[in-house]
């Protein structure tokens, strides 16, 4: 079950503003202290925030400077998750409401204009891949290449989808993306796995040669 939205938005102000006290963040929030106070108790029996303390700060009672808290490790990984949850609500919302395809192919479009720029069209194709590899390696996807077999082929591995949770949901988001690869690169390529499917890897197989036509 997701979260409280006001508990969402303490811990993503936390995190982005913190070390930052009771008082700030219902002023910021505008809620009051009493309200931010539950929440506050709340994360910091989950785990996901902690009193911040300067070094040498070591003052008790009365002169003691209001708590602050900051994020830990685990308040940004259930950050993620929030957000991550969000985005997978709105695209069944955009199923649900018929504007899912013009979504991911809008999408899609952003990715292959963001990476075409890094693959030189007059380049062999290894080399287009590679090139391609690296500029989606940029956006947080891990990718690599690898031969592939009898060496008429080479695989554009990724070994991280910044999107898997939506794509998990959403198949037609990864044949988007396949489609721009093959855009960028002028040639067709195919998809053998993919992350969102439950391989370890997405896979793409990319020709190393553009087939000809015979001549009839």
């Amino acid at each position: 079950m997701h979260v409280d939205t006001t508990r969402d938005r303490v811990l993503s102000l936390i995190a982005t503003a913190g070390p930052i006290t009771a008082a700030a963040l219902a002023t910021e929030l505008g809620v009051t202290p009493a309200g931010v106070r539950r929440h506050l108790s709340a994360l910091e029996d989950e785990g996901h925030i902690v009193d911040h303390e300067p070094p040498g700060q070591h003052v008790r009672g009365r002169g003691r400077p209001a708590r602050s808290f900051v994020a830990t490790g685990e308040g940004q990984r259930a950050l993620a998750t929030a957000y991550q949850d969000v985005a997978v609500d709105a695209v069944a919302f955009l199923r649900d409401a018929g504007g899912l395809e013009a979504f991911v192919e809008s999408k899609a479009k952003e990715l292959e204009e963001a990476v075409s720029g890094a693959v030189d069209p007059d380049a062999p194709m290894a080399t287009k891949v590679e090139e391609l590899a690296a500029a989606l390696g940029e956006r947080g996807f891990a990718a690599s290449v690898r031969p592939g077999p009898g060496g008429i082929t080479v695989q554009l591995c990724q070994g991280h989808c910044p999107v898997q949770s939506i794509a998990e949901k959403t198949p037609e988001w990864c044949e988007a993306e396949a489609r721009a690869f093959s855009r960028v690169l002028d040639v067709h390529v195919q998809r053998l796995s993919t992350l969102a499917g439950g391989a370890h890897v997405c896979t793409t197989t990319i020709p190393l040669t553009t087939p000809t036509r015979k001549e009839g």
